[in-house]
């Protein structure tokens, strides 16, 4: 993000001596161009301008009559704490510049003045006041989502997806959730719910993996006492706790067979039946169900029915990957930031320019999730208040091509490493979706055209198109 806050950025120059402020206006404005440069006499000038105007760096002269340098920059500092001020003295000490920094100067430089040296402080200096402009503009807009305050981003993809699910919501329909991992399908879920007229009613999320195959049926529906050895009493499953509320099947793609013919009669009865009971009982829940699988794909293998994905289709909402909402990112990176630094109670405030664009460049193969915990460590070993490029450690994390970096920085990098499954599945997406948006813009989103250089038939490219929600006519020129 390169926009530039406080336009144009503004310099106050401040010094008793007429002559130099002249002088230094005259220079700074063929050295900094852009730049607008204030001048004032001394300081209790200077506090007056900082009143009326947003000025993005402040060069003031220690030695004044009226007020000098440092009370100036006591009262500067309780006023705009963050107010970018460099000092100037010709009778420069160590002890003197300790005392700037030490009372809040950002930097300090001595008479004569080196233009060439100062100039390149004052560009620095400029870079710091924007930096931190952007970062309380982004916290801004974080705080302004009132509607879905769960979720960060302000680009026409999550606009989009707001939309869909405030109108999800209102109504009755089960909702299958897709997306690859780490996008947020879970928060999505909660999100529906929440919006809901079942707000007020239980929230119930089951992981499906993660329950033993053989479990999973007397989980989700219950089982009477009796029922196998050590079923001593009644128990009611997790259909039957979400009464009333909504029922979240996460990875519903890798629930077996036959617990999905058990699970199309709960959806088309609204009734369950659990392990070892006689009778049905009703129950009145509604069902959101989430996965990061090609369903279609499982469907053609025989591994999921059909009958059961047009159940659970009835509205379908798509999370986007990171690489597809890439001018989100730095809102995102923020919120884990501010996110973080509250965690671990650390001073941790910005970052740096240069490490917010790797961010952006990163393929993000583990999405929300994977940035997160990058913060989380950034934030962790960060010994300033400005997050570095170093303190990232992107390097041994998946490529968007899905290659690993090298062995050794692997080896020494171990905790970025994603489970297999979803790096395979999370880099398979970043790919088609890449291959897809650069096939589409080479051929200027005709559709015909881009099939047959890919060597796909038109329907295929199609069904590619509307799973990851891409759009040719965007690719229009």
């Amino acid at each position: 993000m390169n926009k530039q806050l406080i336009s144009p950025p503004k310099i106050l120059l401040v010094d008793d001596e007429p002559d130099l402020l002249s002088g230094l206006k005259r220079s700074f404005a063929k050295r900094l161009p852009g730049v607008k440069v204030l001048t004032a006499e001394n300081g209790g000038e200077a506090l007056g301008i900082l009143k009326k105007q947003e000025i993005s760096l402040v060069l003031m002269d220690i030695m004044m009559g009226d007020m000098d340098g440092l009370e100036a920059l006591d009262r500067i500092r309780t006023n705009t704490p963050e107010q970018t001020v460099i000092l100037m003295t010709g009778y420069g000490t160590i002890e003197l510049a300790v005392d700037a920094i030490r009372r809040g100067a950002w930097d300090f430089v001595t008479k004569p003045l080196e233009l060439d040296n100062l100039t390149r402080i004052l560009q620095k200096g400029l870079e710091r006041s924007r930096l931190l402009e952007e970062n309380k503009e982004l916290r801004n807009r974080i705080d302004s989502n009132e509607s879905l305050p769960e979720f960060i981003g302000q680009s026409p993809t999550m606009q989009r997806l707001y939309t869909a699910i405030k109108t999800s919501a209102a109504s009755e329909y089960t909702i299958l959730i897709r997306g690859a991992s780490g996008t947020g399908k879970e928060l999505c879920a909660r999100a529906i719910h929440k919006l809901s007229p079942r707000s007020a009613k239980p929230f119930v999320m089951v992981n499906c993996p993660a329950i033993p195959e053989n479990l999973l049926e007397s989980e989700l529906f219950g089982y009477a006492k009796g029922a196998f050895t050590g079923a001593d009493k009644n128990h009611a499953g997790l259909f039957s706790q979400a009464d009333g509320g909504t029922l979240c099947l996460d990875e519903i793609g890798d629930i077996p067979v036959s617990l999905q013919i058990k699970l199309l009669r709960v959806l088309q009865e609204q009734e369950i039946k659990p392990l070892g009971a006689t009778t049905s009982n009703k129950i009145d829940v509604r069902i959101i169900a989430s996965t990061n699988a090609d369903l279609e794909q499982k469907i053609a293998e025989g591994n999921f029915r059909e009958d059961l994905y047009y159940r659970l289709e009835v509205l379908t909402l798509r999370m986007p990957s990171l690489i597809e909402i890439i001018e989100d990112i730095p809102l995102l990176a923020n919120h884990f930031l501010n996110k973080a630094a509250k965690e671990l109670n650390s001073e941790v405030a910005s970052f740096s320019e240069t490490a917010l664009d790797p961010l952006i460049k990163h393929g993000w193969p583990g999405n929300i999730r994977e940035m997160q915990n990058v913060i989380r460590r950034a934030v962790l070993f960060c010994s300033g208040s400005v997050i570095e490029e170093r303190h990232l450690r992107l390097g041994a994390s998946l490529t968007p091509q899905g290659t690993d970096t090298s062995h050794n920085q692997a080896q020494g990098n171990r905790q970025t490493i994603i489970p297999y499954k979803e790096a395979k599945e999370s880099c398979l997406d970043s790919f088609t979706r890449q291959y897809v948006h650069q096939l589409l813009t080479q051929c200027n989103g005709n559709i015909s055209r881009a099939a047959r250089l890919s060597d796909l038939t038109r329907a295929a490219l199609q069904k590619i198109m509307r799973r990851y929600d891409i759009d040719g006519n965007q690719f229009r020129q």
